[in-house]
């Protein structure tokens, strides 16, 4: 990218009803500085005006009056040339105050491209004059670095280390595989001949071996057949909250097609309209989406978005649905099976619970990067030497331990 292009103002459409919200979003994107080259209700918007109009941006505000128009907007929304920025209308509606100036510095961010999401005045400024005292050590002058160098470094050097609990072998309880040749664990090209007992003598054991026909056999039938149906044994979790839709949605759309563990996505939403998140997430998963019902099993490649009081049990060794008060319990997983990716907007609160289940052998991954609006507890489990990246390099991690091969393909 040029200087000129990195200096460019970027052209915005803004697609929201008339009303607060809408007024919310104006006034941000004005701050923002953006040239706002389109504002328009979705429902009366038609696609060529939208393309006509060239923005680099889309900024929508999410309500469900306007979920058929997006649906209906979708053929141009879904190209790559579009950056697009989603808004809880009524979040945006009730914003004020710090709250919007907030808001406001994290669009310009995502926007224009960088990081400067302080308050203006909130600049360290450079000291120039002499001042008493010793120099800094060089562990003070590393006491606030960030952490990107040493995240680089360690991506650098992850291939020669050991293996983690990332590619742990499966438990002992787990179900053997059927196959009519019977327990192949004991297996040897040397020790047993066709026929040979425990008295055989050495000669018969160095006889040439018979011929073994193969014709019935392929790469795809030796497959390891599935387990008795019912839940998954294990899940990958998703964490979220403010920000958090639009991580999600580029988590989601760099998964694969067919993935051997379900996800499942608690993000608190206002007015609890998760069906309208169902809808959203579709659009962009190669996954099927679906919202989470009580009493039904946890299926493995789907994904599966949260209610309020959506939780987990286990029976026949597999994970199911039901309600509870208190919601989503972490501790329910097998945690050797799963996983857990903290978003944008997650809530503190629930880091210690995330780090328990990576120290009983999960795999955790925290957001990083410009635009993680809100990145506390994405930022706590990194710190804690979790792994780290943007949405589509975590959905490449869970890619790399989960994904199937797509069908007709072997392995």
């Amino acid at each position: 990218m040029s200087v000129n292009d990195a200096n460019a103002i970027p052209a915005v459409a803004l697609l929201a009803r008339s009303g607060p919200a809408r007024e919310r979003l104006r006034e941000a994107l004005a701050q923002a500085g953006v040239a706002l080259v389109l504002e328009e209700d979705p429902a009366s918007l038609d696609p060529a005006t939208l393309l006509a109009a060239a923005p680099q941006a889309v900024v929508i505000a999410l309500e469900p009056a306007v979920e058929d128009a997006l649906e209906r907007l979708d053929v141009v929304l879904s190209s790559p040339d579009f950056t697009l920025v989603f808004d809880e209308a009524e979040l945006a509606a009730r914003r004020e105050g710090w709250e919007t100036q907030r808001w406001a510095r994290h669009l310009a961010a995502k926007l224009h491209g960088h990081a400067q999401v302080l308050p203006p005045g909130a600049e360290v400024e450079e000291v120039v004059l002499p001042e008493p005292g010793l120099p800094a050590t060089p562990a003070e002058l590393h006491a606030e670095a960030p952490l990107s160098f040493h995240l680089d470094e360690a991506a650098d050097a992850a291939g020669q280390l050991p293996g983690d609990s990332l590619y742990l072998p499966p438990e002992p309880d787990t179900p053997a595989v059927p196959a009519s040749l019977g327990d192949h664990n004991n297996w040897s090209l040397m020790d047993e001949v066709a026929g040979a007992d425990a008295g055989a003598s050495p000669v018969a054991a160095q006889s040439p071996l018979p011929a073994f026909d193969v014709g019935g056999l392929s790469l795809v039938e030796m497959e390891p057949a599935p387990g008795p149906r019912g839940g998954a044994r294990g899940a990958v979790v998703v964490l979220a909250g403010i920000g958090g839709p639009d991580a999600l949605r580029r988590l989601l759309g760099a998964l694969p097609a067919r993935l051997g563990v379900p996800l499942l996505v608690s993000i608190p939403l206002d007015g609890a309209r998760y069906g309208n998140l169902v809808k959203q997430m579709a659009r962009v998963s190669p996954l099927p989406v679906e919202l989470a019902e009580p009493g039904s099993d946890v299926l493995e490649g789907r994904v599966y978005i949260l209610s309020d009081d959506s939780a987990l049990g286990m029976r026949d060794e597999g994970l199911y649905f039901h309600s509870h008060a208190h919601g989503l319990e972490l501790s329910t997983l097998p945690a050797a099976e799963s996983a857990v990716v903290v978003l944008s907007g997650a809530d503190l609160g629930r880091v210690g619970h995330v780090l328990d289940l990576a120290e009983a052998g999960a795999w955790v991954g925290g957001q990083v990067g410009d635009a993680c609006y809100d990145p506390a507890a994405a930022t706590a489990v990194v710190a804690a030497g979790m792994f780290a990246g943007e949405p589509q390099e975590l959905a490449q991690a869970i890619s790399a331990r989960w994904a199937l091969p797509e069908q007709g393909e072997s392995q």
